[in-house]
């Protein structure tokens, strides 16, 4: 381990942030590739970003970013990778050799690696709900997955303005929906909670009542766990991914950008179970 390696530091910054389980997982993946790095979590809000990202001296490699800040991160950067562009939103901040910073979004990636971990190859149908950050990255992934059909339940259409966006630079259709249950909903082989925990609970039974073996809820969050939503689509004998799962994988395409070196997911997988 040279002392350059010693040196180097990383971070989570968003508001909330004590929650985050990001410390714990790239700590272990320290210790996996023998690195002395360390990692820290920052209560950091959108208006502060960009002071504390330049007050950062030249031991900063690499910063993970969670809400509220996927979007902002973009403005703070120098160069903004082609899907962090795509997607409007970026969950990763890497420090470049001249000082600069880079933004990427590995949430893409991670929803894939999630899905297709669960064994859902291809969903033709699908039902996203939320219209924040991550559910314009589900839909990215979703269109990488080959779904033909995506539906998106919004509180009010202004607010799917990111996932549409994204849609529209992929070139797939997206359809929104209102804030409400359908029959579209029951159609789908996969459902996308991409709400902050609570905010799905109230539709809990009825989103979970034509579930079953053959269909996927995706939920997420992963604090507390299970939501009221992931208990009602198992009690109904359906599948569940979790916000663990993603949270993994996302990490996995951080470790590779900020230390260069690729971690199995199963040492992340131990570290948080």
């Amino acid at each position: 381990m040279t002392a350059d390696a010693a040196t180097r530091r990383c971070g989570v910054l968003g508001s909330p942030v004590s929650h985050s389980l990001s410390p714990i997982l790239h700590r272990a993946a320290y210790e996996y590739l023998d690195l002395g790095w360390s990692y820290t979590a920052h209560e950091v809000r959108e208006t502060e970003l960009a002071g504390f990202v330049h007050a950062l001296d030249e031991s900063w490699r690499g910063l993970s970013l969670t809400m509220p800040l996927k979007r902002v991160a973009l403005d703070v950067a120098s160069r903004v990778s082609e899907l962090a562009e795509t997607v409007g939103a970026a969950n990763t901040l890497v420090r470049e050799g001249d000082g600069s910073w880079s933004a990427d979004n590995t949430d893409v990636a991670g929803l894939e690696a999630a899905i297709r971990e669960r064994g859902v190859a291809r969903p033709e149908s699908v039902c996203v709900w939320g219209g924040g950050a991550t559910a314009a990255s589900a839909v990215a992934a979703l269109d990488g997955l080959g779904t033909t059909e995506i539906h998106l339940h919004a509180r009010e259409r202004s607010r799917a303005a990111g996932p549409l966006a994204v849609a529209d630079r992929l070139g797939c259709t997206l359809a929104v929906l209102p804030w409400q249950v359908r029959a579209e909903c029951a159609a789908a082989d996969l459902v996308v909670s991409s709400v902050p925990a609570g905010a799905a609970d109230v539709l809990a039974d009825a989103l979970a009542e034509n579930a079953g073996p053959h269909r996927i809820l995706f939920d997420v969050v992963y604090d507390p766990w299970p939501t009221p939503l992931a208990a009602a689509w198992e009690k109904r004998g359906g599948g569940v991914i979790s916000g663990l799962d993603m949270l993994v994988h996302q990490a996995a395409g951080q470790l590779k950008l900020m230390t260069g070196h690729q971690v199995p997911a199963g040492v992340l997988y131990a570290a948080i179970r």
